[in-house]
């Protein structure tokens, strides 16, 4: 025997997961659409195997890598193993970096929510106080017809004269 101590990293399973992804970065694929994923290497769309364990967990991963592709009438993904994106960067950097930008989809597709929400918010803001304007606009203009309409014509009084004054006659 070689007397080396067994030693076990407990359920962390990240550790196995790193340890695969360091082996197979290149058949590394991100999720394009649900159930489909797109080839870092050659762009080609990949699916998870329906014998795969991930193909059926009920919500699907943004980045998997995978041992073997099978060609039928889809690419398919055998033996793949789930990972995270910064993995690639640092165990591949020579094809892979990471931008800053969000970690995942869920994330980014809230963040586009919430400018969304907020967008529309500003938008009916700008709408009440368009309409709170003609509104004041309208009452105005009602209350300065009401003021014209209100002026009662006394007997004998002269209103001034207007400005065009018509010319007399002369002669006959």
């Amino acid at each position: 025997m070689l007397k080396i101590p067994l030693t076990s990293w407990g359920p962390d399973w990240d550790i196995v997961r790193k340890a695969i992804c360091s082996t197979y970065f290149h058949n590394a694929a991100r999720l394009k659409v649900i159930g489909e994923y797109v080839n870092y290497r050659n762009g080609m769309p990949d699916h998870l195997h329906p014998r795969n364990a991930l193909y059926g967990l009920g919500y699907t991963l943004d980045y998997v890598v995978s041992h073997e592709l099978i060609l039928t009438t889809k690419e398919y993904m055998q033996c793949a193993t789930s990972i995270e994106r910064e993995w690639l960067a640092e165990l591949g950097p020579m094809f892979f970096s990471v931008k800053d930008s969000d970690t995942s989809k869920l994330e980014h597709k809230k963040k586009q929510k919430e400018s969304k929400s907020a967008v529309e918010e500003q938008m009916d803001n700008m709408k009440k106080d368009r309409d709170e304007k003609e509104r004041r606009c309208k009452e105005q203009e009602r209350q300065k017809r009401a003021r014209q309409q209100q002026q009662i014509s006394m007997p004998g009084e002269r209103k001034p004269p207007s400005t065009y004054t018509r010319p007399k006659k002369m002669g006959l």
